[in-house]
């Protein structure tokens, strides 16, 4: 079982979205805090998804993007960002199976993150 890597620059930020998907029973296998790191945990790794933050220090995260499709093409990549610009958005789409504003993370990111794993890299089963 393989499950999501968190890649985000901000420790709380990845540790409130680690609590998140904890809660509702999805497995985190790593986390990244740049996107450098993020394609050295994909290789070590091989996650399922990959929840990706674009602005991020070292390599952002439409460069890793890009890398993580060339060396694990079958690994599923999410943004979630606070990307204001449209045309930065709509490039994230591109290369992206989905995008996630940070605002509406509350409301979207669980539904996005079910219908990217149907089968899901849960931890347990629900009863």
């Amino acid at each position: 079982m393989a499950g999501i890597l968190i890649v985000d620059d901000y420790p709380l930020a990845r540790s409130t979205i680690r609590g998140l998907l904890g809660w509702h029973e999805l497995h985190v296998c790593g986390e990244a805090k740049d996107g450098k790191e993020a394609v050295e945990k994909v290789q070590a790794l091989n996650p399922d998804l990959v929840l990706l933050d674009i602005n991020m220090p070292v390599m952002n995260g439409m460069q890793a993007a890009l890398e993580i499709r060339r060396i694990s093409p079958q690994t599923k990549i999410l943004f979630l960002t606070v990307v204001g610009a449209p045309e930065a958005a709509a490039g994230a789409r591109l290369l992206a199976d989905g995008f996630v504003s940070k605002s509406a993370a509350g409301t979207q990111l669980i539904p996005e993150l079910e219908r990217l794993l149907p089968s899901g890299p849960k931890t347990k089963h629900r009863h």
